[in-house]
């Protein structure tokens, strides 16, 4: 290296943010994702083996997606190429592509293909991909936030070995921050920096697991501490200085995406759980990410019937008073709405009976003989219907003294709705057994 390049390389080392200097550069410095790179787990052990094929990495940002494929190209002998699906197209990718066939067929390296936001690549763009990551001519690292399953192409899915990455606990995050304030060559340790307990859990706990973000606040936090009249005198960050350099918090959530999903998940469950406290933390989560207040309500609305249902009657009308409120006044102020329905409906008994009737009389329909109406049921109010004999034998319910007719209703003998013993539910089903022996004195037809 010459010296005009070692001063470049100088320079551009030097105004790279701490995270960036202090990227691991081999497996041993990689912190977080044991699940399946400690030794012994399959991504290890591939490595291992030299049997890296294709995989897809799939997580949120700050977990080392970028940071792991590079090692992996240097751990595997191979050459590496990056491409951003937001940045290049078909262009680019056909250069790469063509270029990893031509190392190949003169007997140079395998290459490592890193595509970051490879789910930003449409339909097109990722098929050019599925020839060559079948031959082998390259090992296909994507990196995405969204799921795989929704974001990317079936046939580059089945061709690809699927990692989650999860966010860093918070001792792998302290571990990194304390790396950084120790090393004197990447980090910050030669700033001679005393970070009192306090600031180091709060920031552990605030960066979500996200290690970029972890170390992009400390680097804040150093510059907020110092003192620029003193530079070489001890920085002492506290709890107080961390949170002056976290500012205001953006939560992470894509109101699109799988988190979106994940998170809709987890508010339904825990309501149906019959948990009002984790219902009110996934609405917030959702409602500091951007959340489509029409969305929630839709779910509310869908929940009341789907998992109340009548156990508590006054569950569904609360749903959709809900819908009404939030479309009038909107946020801020709906959020005491919605806070109202989902601690409502997560302490409601709970029932899916009529779900499962209306399942299982569907199921009778698609798959049994379709029923006639039984004639004594069938319309008679048009000319020619009596005729036919059309509603001959009905009996009008409010003219028997218990206000329900010994009538067949079905023509055959099938049972559906099945209330549980909770809520009014308990109380349908003393009324349902009188109702159903009533019926069954029904006379045969």
């Amino acid at each position: 290296m010459s010296l005009f390049e070692a001063s470049e390389k100088a320079a551009l080392e030097a105004v790279k943010p701490l995270a960036a200097r202090m990227r691991p550069q081999t497996l041993g410095q990689f912190v977080g994702q044991s699940h399946f790179l400690a030794p012994g787990k399959l991504l290890h052990r591939l490595v291992k083996a030299d049997r890296l094929g294709s995989v897809l990495f799939f997580g949120p940002p700050g977990t080392g997606k970028t940071t792991l494929a590079r090692i992996l190209a240097h751990q595997t002998r191979r050459h590496f190429a990056q491409l951003s699906a937001i940045m290049h197209g078909v262009k680019e990718l056909r250069e790469v592509l063509t270029e990893a066939r031509d190392r190949v067929a003169t007997g140079g390296r395998g290459t490592l293909l890193f595509i970051d936001e490879i789910h930003r690549f449409n339909k097109g763009q990722q098929d050019a991909l599925l020839a060559d990551v079948e031959e082998g001519t390259i090992t296909l690292i994507g990196a995405t936030t969204s799921n795989p399953s929704f974001a990317v192409n079936g046939a580059l899915v089945s061709r690809s070995q699927v990692f989650q990455f999860e966010p860093l606990s918070t001792d792998e995050i302290k571990t990194l921050v304390q790396r950084a304030i120790e090393d004197p060559d990447r980090g910050v340790g030669k700033q001679n920096i005393d970070l009192s307990d306090e600031a180091l859990d709060y920031l552990a706990e605030i960066c979500d697991g996200d290690a970029r973000k972890g170390l992009s606040i400390l680097e804040t936090a150093v510059i907020a501490a110092q003192d620029t009249d003193a530079p070489t005198a001890r920085v002492n960050i506290d709890r107080e200085t961390m949170v002056l350099a976290v500012g205001k918090r953006a939560v992470q959530y894509d109101p699109t995406g799988s988190e979106h999903y994940d998170c809709a998940s987890a508010l339904i469950k825990s309501i149906r759980g019959s948990d009002p406290d984790a219902g009110l933390y996934w609405l917030a989560r959702m409602l500091e990410g951007g959340e489509d207040v029409r969305f929630l309500c839709r779910r509310l609305i869908i929940l009341a019937s789907e998992d109340v249902g009548n156990a508590d009657p006054h569950a569904l009308p609360l749903a959709v008073a809900c819908s009404q409120a939030c479309e009038q006044i909107g946020l801020p102020e709906c959020q005491l709405t919605l806070s109202q329905t989902v601690t409502y409906l997560a302490c409601a008994p709970k029932s899916n009976a009529a779900t499962s009737a209306i399942n299982a009389a569907r199921s009778d329909v698609r798959e049994q003989r379709v029923l006639p109406v039984p004639k004594h049921l069938r319309d008679s109010h048009y000319k020619g219907a009596a005729g036919l004999g059309h509603g001959e034998g009905y009996q009008y319910s409010h003219d028997d003294p218990d206000g329900v007719s010994a009538q067949d209703y079905l023509g055959v003998d099938r049972v559906y709705y099945e209330p549980v013993n909770r809520g009014f539910e308990a109380e349908l089903q003393k009324r349902l057994d009188t109702i159903r022996a009533q019926l069954r004195k029904r006379p045969s037809q």
